[in-house]
């Protein structure tokens, strides 16, 4: 191994790592170190003094409303013990009473929340201020309400809740997204509180079009149609937050969930793009700092804009809970090609050990598999075994150093990128 010394981040800390000496490092840049807030509260009442693209909450909401408040599950630190209280205050002052809101956990098909863990997303104030108010959307419950059709025909159902407010209040947070560009925005519709149908013929549809990819939002049909969907479902105004690799608050937006989620991504992509010089025979990302459950697989998407195809990715991350990934493994290893994966996800195929885990996670399927074709991907991971990780395609690792040596045998020399926070840097090989 060379002497220099890089980092991953990892599961709250960092491994630190060295390269063999006859490989050429391309970058080992992480995400820009932008300032952080040091009063949340304080950043979160200036934005929404000042919201962009559409009046104040004060003025959008009035004496007799209904208004449901929805906000992102625990696969995301958003600061919602802060935020929703701001919220809640400035609709009491519109004259909207705390027992005309409802607040809504707007999850899409991930495992719902357990009362500790909900109670640790919004705070003690919340449920005390919303008794039996607080609510965990269900994309399968048959109460989800029909509101009409996309322009491309998907078929629109939503929270009841949602469907009957009058005014309806996203609060979340933007980062890269594989997808659609970025998250935050109006994914708090959708999927927050689509119908599992919703989300099944949005997702599925757009999963492999190529205007569907990271960081890019004008033409993105992924982006376009789940913008559409929450404009029929009534998404009247958004609080994005931005975060860092450790979850601290670097900005706060809001206003019309269109506008302030584009000038959002516009900041998130000053800090989370890295040019690179040219596409490597080596990619070395990790999972941070999206690192729990389904969200750890977005590094590996990430990376593949960083590698040559047929090059090689080593792939770092815990794998915490390993659970559910042992059925979507078992589908995977079960299906011939991405293709013939994403025809069963089209013809509603589904089995039933997946369906408690979401569509956002079985549909993971077709991008691994894909990946698996195409990049030779070594995973180095505690939570898995050699023969779980085998059957998804993939080379096992107990460690990233084994990885980095079982590499080294094959590949003496290689150009080399290193992408220490994988789950949000935006890689873009300069043309």
């Amino acid at each position: 191994m060379g002497a220099m010394d890089y980092y991953l981040n990892h599961d709250g800390g960092r491994i630190h790592f060295s390269l063999p000496a006859d490989w050429n490092l391309l970058s080992a840049k992480d995400c820009a170190k932008a300032p952080v807030v040091q009063d949340v509260a304080q950043e979160i009442e200036r934005a929404l003094s000042d919201p962009i693209g559409v009046a104040p909450l004060e003025k959008l909401a009035r004496a007799g409303m209904k208004v449901a408040v929805l906000f992102d599950d625990i696969q995301r630190a958003t600061p919602a013990t802060l935020a929703v209280p701001a919220v809640l205050n400035r609709l009491n002052r519109a004259g909207v009473p705390d027992d005309r809101i409802t607040a809504i956990c707007a999850r899409g098909t991930h495992p719902a929340p357990t009362p500790q863990q909900l109670e640790k997303k919004v705070g003690k104030e919340v449920l005390q201020r919303l008794p039996g108010r607080v609510l965990i959307h269900d994309a399968q419950s048959s109460e989800n309400v029909f509101v009409g059709r996309t322009s491309r025909g998907t078929v629109v159902e939503i929270n009841k809740d949602v469907a009957e407010a009058d005014l309806v209040i996203g609060i979340g947070t933007c980062m890269p997204h594989p997808y659609s560009g970025f998250s935050g925005g109006c994914k708090i519709l959708l999927p927050g509180v689509s119908s599992y149908r919703t989300i099944g013929e949005h997702h599925y549809s757009w999963l492999r079009n190529r205007s569907c990819k990271l960081s890019v939002l004008d033409g993105n049909m992924w982006y376009e149609e789940s913008v559409e969907i929450a404009r029929l479902g009534g998404l009247a105004f958004k609080l994005d937050f931005l975060l860092n690799e450790v979850d601290q608050v670097i900005r706060a937006f809001a206003g019309d969930p269109v506008e302030e989620h584009r000038e959002a991504s516009k900041h998130a992509t000053s800090l989370y793009q890295l040019f690179l010089p040219k596409e490597a025979d080596v990619v070395i990302t990790s999972a941070a700092p999206l690192e729990l459950g389904v969200q750890a697989t977005k590094s590996l998407l990430n990376a593949r804009l960083a590698a040559k195809t047929g090059g090689t990715i080593i792939w770092v991350a815990a794998e915490k809970q390993p659970g559910p990934l042992m059925s979507l493994i078992e589908q995977m290893a079960a299906a011939q090609s991405a293709n013939d994966y994403h025809r069963r996800l089209l013809r509603g195929d589904i089995p039933d050990s997946l369906k408690p885990f979401g569509i956002s996670f079985f549909m993971l399927g077709v991008p691994f598999k894909e990946i698996s074709e195409q990049y030779h991907v070594v995973h180095a991971t505690e939570g898995l075994s050699r023969e779980q990780v085998e059957l998804m395609n993939f080379a096992y690792a107990p460690s990233l150093d084994a990885a980095i040596e079982q590499v080294r045998k094959g590949m003496p020399k290689a150009d080399v990128t290193i992408l220490p926070s994988g789950g949000t840097i935006i890689p873009v090989v300069k043309a």
